[in-house]
């Protein structure tokens, strides 16, 4: 979701006025999310993708809390 936050406000200020100009405003909006995701990774330890969906953490976390 911060991938397509991130175009979107780029993609206001940049006015990219054909596909080729929209396909590099994309790419730095996917690299906004990546630099903040290999951030958090790095400062909490932990992954935040996982293979997990939502049902199955939500279970996971009832379980440690029962």
């Amino acid at each position: 979701m911060l991938a397509e936050a991130s175009t979107k406000d780029i993609s206001s200020v940049a006015e990219p006025e054909n596909f080729e100009e929209s396909k590099e405003v994309a790419k730095q909006g996917g690299n906004v999310a990546k630099v903040a995701l290999n951030e958090l990774e790095s400062k909490t330890g932990k992954k935040v993708v996982t293979s997990l969906n939502s049902k199955d953490l939500i279970l996971k976390k009832t379980r440690k809390i029962n």
